[in-house]
């Protein structure tokens, strides 16, 4: 080979390690996620403490939960402490954006609109939306087109309140009430439904099983997913946390503290054939 070949080669191999070098330190640079979680030996969680049974108070006034559970079995297997902050859905928001939290943990979905901050870690859980009306007269609701001029309850700016406004609902909304408040509520007549996760309803209703209301049959729509959310920019906490959320589902982890809390595995996809899918028209979810 021509000797001055051989150096222009060299030279540009050097080049290339020397600009890959570059760009791999500055995206560490650029996200410093997790290296801030593992320097102070902490990750900070965003919850409700309200929402059962992904996070919620037991009898023994501690914090715990299907999302609580995992969160604190990823924290451990990072070798970090988990840290709890508890604010309602929109002060779980602004504690991401405001650096106050670095990960969120109750139950989140994500929509378009939020992937534009947020992200989500892989799947925790699979589930579907459901609707809780009163036992003895379904509320008067049959389908989702009878949700026209009843009082839908939930906490706002959540989609499923938007769902319910677009169906013509009246919207009454809640700051961080507990689940026995909704259901008495609706059994009451104070409101008349409840949009929201079917196995978080499932488990609610089977909780306060002296509050009359249920589940409506067979009304079962959008099938999704939830994690744990965090800040678009948390690329390497993200890659982190899939990495324990994986090794926890293949040693059946997951499966075990989904049993605990749904007595179904939620960490898989549901059995139910779910076809309807009601999309939400406001952009500002």
């Amino acid at each position: 080979m021509n000797k001055k070949v051989a150096i222009g080669l060299s030279f540009l191999a050097m080049l290339v390690l020397l600009v890959a070098g570059c760009s791999q330190n500055g995206n560490n640079a650029s996200d410093d996620s997790l290296k801030k979680v593992k320097d102070k030996k902490e990750v900070v969680i965003a919850t409700s403490g309200t929402l059962f049974p992904s996070s919620y108070y037991n009898d023994d006034n501690k914090l715990t939960g299907y999302d609580i559970e995992i969160v604190k079995e990823v924290a451990k297997r990072m070798g970090v402490k988990a840290k709890f902050k508890e604010y309602n859905v929109d002060g779980q928001i602004a504690s991401l954006e405001k650096g106050e939290a670095d990960v969120a943990a109750n139950d989140f979905g994500i929509t378009k609109a939020k992937e534009k901050k947020f992200m989500l870690s892989s799947p925790i859980k699979h589930s579907f939306d459901s609707l809780i009306v009163r036992k003895s007269d379904s509320s008067g609701i049959h389908s989702l087109k009878d949700l026209k001029g009843k009082k839908a309850a939930g906490e706002p700016n959540t989609g499923y309140m938007k769902i319910a406004k677009q169906y013509g609902a009246q919207l009454v909304t809640y700051d961080n009430a507990t689940n026995d408040q909704y259901l008495t509520d609706v059994a009451k007549g104070r409101t008349d439904v409840i949009i929201n996760d079917y196995y978080l309803q499932k488990m609610s209703v089977a909780a306060l099983p002296k509050i009359p209301v249920e589940i409506l049959k067979d009304v079962y729509f959008n099938a999704n997913t939830s994690g744990i959310l965090m800040k678009k920019q948390s690329k390497t906490l993200k890659v982190e946390i899939d990495k324990q959320l994986k090794a926890m589902k293949d040693d059946g982890t997951l499966t075990k503290i989904s049993k605990k809390f749904f007595t179904d595995d939620v960490s898989s996809k549901p059995k139910y054939n779910i076809q309807k899918t009601v999309k939400i028209k406001d952009n500002n979810d």
